[in-house]
């Protein structure tokens, strides 16, 4: 295993002092190690993988500098676009290098949302022209490797990538002190949330620990799956599948659990819903201000006026709660009020060391999920 310390002693020393990205479950130790030891004006975790990637390519074109993007393969497809028609040496042939979490590769087991994305990595790497290199626990060369990428980009003027496979870092302990000021865990408010629907209430979950915690507390209270699509993967998109289902099902009342870094991903679909004006959407973002499931590298969630942003972006209304009892009475609101609406739930990090995950494909989801809605 690869110590975060020396790894990003090995990056400096080559010259790279710029980091952007989307934090990763795989790289988790690492990104922990860059907000500790690095000034967060040189690293930035951003919206979404494309941004890091237009991010990278600003830095460059004002220092003449490689920076680094970090990303999960999972959300490769983001920054797909600005890798192709904006770095690309054909392009304006940007320096960089891409440091990506490989969940999915092949022989070891994984989530069905990432096995195909990690089946197809190295072949998605290979049609997009970009050289990549393997890091994993038995990399004992990697300072080799990666000065040799970085020798590379900079010469060829190019993305350049680094897979991680799993277990590659050892675990490192952050200095950073969380300061939690919510009171409320995310599970008791999915808790009041669903005991609050009806039965004709149709939900649309993010991915991560909101879905996994929707379908425990449904088993623990024999409620059943059916109601309920589990964005397992996808991540910043819930909001117009729900969109897309509220549209068509104006009779039935539509529910999208978001989380603060799926909803700040792809932020412009707020105005997408508040231009469309469904008046059955109901949009709960549940905001612990951190991407909780893959590390909790801290959002933008809790510096920003999220209601707020809902409502200029034409929610007919919208409010923040922080505890059971305003968590309460804004159930009771969305219930009784036209949509669209937006209710911003403030929770604290973190969930339970035994949460599970689904005992369903997404597939047979799919089906149950249609079955009721039709």
């Amino acid at each position: 295993m690869i110590n975060s310390r020396a790894f990003l002693g090995t990056l400096q020393t080559a010259g790279i002092h710029f980091y952007a990205g989307v934090p990763d479950s795989l790289l988790k130790a690492f990104c922990a190690c860059l907000s500790d030891h690095v000034e967060s004006k040189f690293h930035i975790i951003t919206g979404n993988e494309g941004g890091a990637v237009a991010l990278a390519t600003g830095y460059h074109l004002a220092t003449g500098r490689v920076p680094l993007v970090y990303m999960q393969n999972s959300g490769f497809g983001n920054c797909i676009n600005p890798l192709l028609s904006l770095a690309d040496p054909e392009v304006y042939s940007i320096p960089m290098l891409l440091l990506v979490g490989w969940r999915g590769e092949p022989g070891l087991p994984d989530e069905p949302q990432h096995v195909k994305q990690g089946r197809v990595q190295g072949k998605l790497f290979d049609a997009m022209e970009i050289p990549w290199a393997i890091i994993g626990p038995e990399t004992n060369d990697y300072e080799m490797i990666i000065c040799e990428s970085i020798a590379r980009a900079e010469s060829e003027n190019r993305p350049v990538a680094l897979v991680v496979s799993q277990g590659t870092f050892e675990p490192y302990n952050s200095t950073r002190e969380d300061h939690d000021m919510p009171v409320l865990t995310r599970e008791e408010a999915l808790e009041v949330l669903l005991h609050s629907l009806g039965e004709r209430d149709i939900v649309v979950s993010t991915t991560g620990m909101i879905s996994r915690e929707v379908f425990e507390i449904r088993a623990a209270a024999h409620m059943g799956h059916h109601r309920d699509f589990l964005t397992v993967g996808s991540m910043g998109h819930c909001s117009q599948i729900a969109l897309g289902i509220a549209l068509e099902k104006k009779s039935r009342q539509v529910y999208c659990i978001d989380g603060d870094g799926s909803m700040l991903m792809h932020m412009g679909s707020l105005a997408i819903t508040g231009n469309m004006q469904p008046e059955n959407f109901r949009h709960v973002v549940i905001n612990n201000g951190a991407h909780d499931s893959v590390g909790g590298q801290p959002t933008a969630g809790f510096s920003i006026d999220i209601p707020a942003i809902a409502t200029a972006c034409g929610y007919r209304d919208s409010r923040c709660v922080h505890d059971r009892a305003t968590l309460t009475k804004g159930m009771d609101w969305l219930k009784k009020s036209v949509g669209p609406l937006l209710m911003e739930v403030c929770v604290k990090k973190g969930a339970r060391n035994d949460l599970g995950r689904p005992d369903r494909k997404p597939v047979e989801n799919k089906k149950q999920f249609m079955d009721y809605l039709s």
